[in-house]
């Protein structure tokens, strides 16, 4: 018997969403997430950065136009970075973490208020043996709460000591006085072209250079003068032919000429190397100067700045390159200013053709001084350094070989190849070779850049350049390569300042930053000055620097150290940071115990030692740890 089917029970139709619920579903859906770019805005953001370019705007401008809406609008407007993001066409979490990475930028959420006019007075160790912490004491009550007054990391100008800047004006030998005279009234700059002067000493018979310690614009051979006095002849000849590179080259490394930025890798051999690697092939300038002590870069450049230039072309005609970046640090707003204009000269009237060449703008980051950090911040991104390998020889700026040089290691290359190169490698003392360029500053009676014989001894540079100690004070340490050199006693005042010399003792001379500290000073003050100056400007990509750095610096400000704890945080930081600043932060506590461990309570206090008197950086330790 067939069983009858059985028939679906008839269930009733039931309307999820009217159609208009589904037409606002779609809309809802098809909205963009996130904040979006209001017409305002954007139209700011244009009129500041230019119209989108067929093929967009170009990914590594990004730094350069917040650059351009912070000069305008003296801060980053929350809305203008999602403008800037959209025009960009880059994820605004891209802009951000750039954006925030940078000292100079500050950002301003909602309808925040810019800040008024900002005052940065320098803490570095220069200028506080100069009294900057009387001027961040005084000036907030004179200036008023329309001016913000800041610490400043070394702004680059330690022979002019204590300085500040008023907006992006400086300001050396910084009185309360000046400061607040410039607030109310901006004194008008302008930078003096004068007569050809070759500063490099072909003779050796300057022993500084010639200027005013107070100059803020000196005098400098413009475009037109250099040219007239055999300027950019040579590179001329070698893009014609009519100079031989290859010559060019083994008189570079014949010179014995090494990298002058610190690391001291010779020069020649790096031109060598990157030769031999496919092109295209980059060149990338670090003027970014931003170890305290280091001002020669500066020095040089806004009085001879051709002559640097011509530098970068023979190079870039030898090794090959057809695209070169420079890269200033912000602080030096008269020397961009400056060098943009002399370079438009040359663009305008080349004695040759001409490689790429782009000036790029820091925005205050002392890690991008780091060849790959700077290198990641020509690039627009954050500055920070990369892991190796591979080298930037091989993959440095956008993936490519560079030849990434400092701005002094190039300035002498005209003048070692039309001069020869045994003119550079003869001259030296203590069987060393070369000339040196020492930024010399802290107590000594004249503080500024002294070009001299490597191998000369600090007693030597005192005494012979800087016309001895400054009145009422007496040699006891001094630094001889900036905050990452170690510190040493004025028992090793006969040290020959060099590269591979000052190993032996816990130091290095890197970029012959030499800071001087007299009887009244103390080392382990100068010590943690620089520390703090390092956990300032970690760039936090690893632990052990990021970390470390903060706590050495809260260690080092009890009056007897933790030795144990301080040494095991210097071996951690020294093996395994990322790159030179982590690695080179330990120096000034290892210092402190080989050298000065009376003033930590390790040992006693050497009876031929006078006590010093106040402290450098007392008032600043206290005012951080009431914050």
């Amino acid at each position: 018997m067939n069983a009858s089917p059985v028939l679906p029970v008839p269930v009733p139709a039931v309307a999820l969403a009217t159609l208009d619920d589904m037409r606002e579903r779609i809309r809802r859906k098809s909205k963009l997430k996130g904040r979006q770019a209001d017409e305002v805005s954007l139209a700011e953001v244009r009129a500041l950065i230019g119209g989108r370019p067929e093929g967009g705007h170009r990914r590594d401008l990004l730094i350069e136009h917040l650059h351009q809406l912070n000069d305008a609008w003296r801060c980053l407007h929350e809305r203008h970075l999602v403008a800037l993001a959209r025009e960009m066409n880059i994820p605004m979490a891209e802009v951000y973490e750039v954006a925030s990475f940078y000292h100079h930028f500050e950002i301003v959420k909602g309808d925040g208020q810019a800040p008024g006019l900002t005052v940065r007075v320098c803490d570095g160790l220069a200028c506080e043996l100069a009294g900057a912490q009387d001027l961040l004491a005084r000036l907030p009550a004179l200036l008023g709460q329309e001016v913000r007054v800041v610490a400043a990391p070394c702004l680059g100008r330690c022979e002019q000591a204590p300085a500040v800047l008023v907006h992006q004006q400086a300001l050396p030998l910084a009185t309360v006085e000046a400061v607040v005279l410039m607030v109310n009234r901006p004194p008008a700059q302008e930078g003096k072209a004068q007569a050809a002067i070759n500063f490099v000493a072909f003779e050796h018979a300057e022993k500084s250079v010639p200027g005013s310690a107070d100059e803020v614009l000196p005098a400098f051979t413009d475009y037109a003068t250099y040219r007239s006095h055999g300027g950019y002849a040579l590179a001329a000849a070698l893009v014609n032919g009519e100079e031989d590179a290859g010559a060019v080259l083994a008189a570079m490394e014949n010179s014995g000429l090494r990298g002058l930025g610190g690391a001291g890798f010779p020069a020649g051999r790096k031109w060598r190397i990157v030769q031999g690697q496919p092109g295209p092939r980059m060149m990338a300038v670090n003027i970014d100067e931003g170890e305290p002590g280091t001002f020669k870069d500066r020095t040089w450049l806004e009085r001879d700045p051709h002559r640097f230039l011509e530098g970068v072309l023979i190079a870039a005609q030898v090794v090959g390159i057809a695209s070169c970046y420079i890269y200033l640090r912000d602080e030096y707003h008269d020397c961009r200013t400056m060098l943009q204009a002399e370079l438009a000269k040359l663009l305008a009237d080349p004695p040759c053709p001409l490689p790429l060449i782009e000036l790029r703008r820091g925005a205050g980051a002392y890690i991008c001084g780091e060849e790959s950090a700077m290198i990641e911040s020509i690039e627009g991104k954050r500055g920070e350094p990369r892991l190796r390998p591979p080298y930037i020889a091989e993959v440095g700026l956008f993936g490519r070989p560079t030849l990434e040089h400092n701005f002094e290691t190039l300035y002498w290359v005209r003048d070692i190849v039309e001069k020869g190169p045994q003119w550079f490698s003869g001259f030296g003392r203590r069987g060393r070779k070369g000339l040196r360029s020492f930024s010399v500053s802290g107590r000594v009676k004249n503080p500024g850049v002294k070009l001299a014989p490597a191998g000369i001894t600090v007693q030597e540079l005192i005494d012979e350049y800087c016309g001895g100690m400054a009145d009422g004070h007496q040699l006891y340490a001094y630094l001889p390569g900036g905050a990452s050199g170690g510190i040493l006693p004025a028992s090793l005042n006969g040290l020959p300042l060099d590269f591979d010399t000052l190993q032996p003792y816990g130091c290095f001379i890197g970029s012959a930053a030499v800071i001087v500290l007299g009887h009244h000073d103390r080392a382990r003050d100068a010590a943690l000055n620089v520390m703090r100056f390092f956990a300032e400007e970690s760039c936090g990509q690893c632990t052990p620097c990021r970390v470390g750095t903060v706590k050495a610096a809260a260690l080092m400000q009890a009056p007897r150290w933790d030795a144990q704890t301080l040494d095991d945080l210097a071996q951690v930081m020294g093996d395994a940071s990322i790159c030179g600043l982590g690695q080179a932060a330990p120096n000034p506590i290892r210092s402190i115990h080989k050298y000065f461990a009376h003033e930590v309570g390790e040992a006693p206090w050497p009876g031929d030692l006078p006590r010093p008197g106040a402290a450098v950086g007392t008032e600043r330790a206290a005012g951080r740890e009431a914050s």
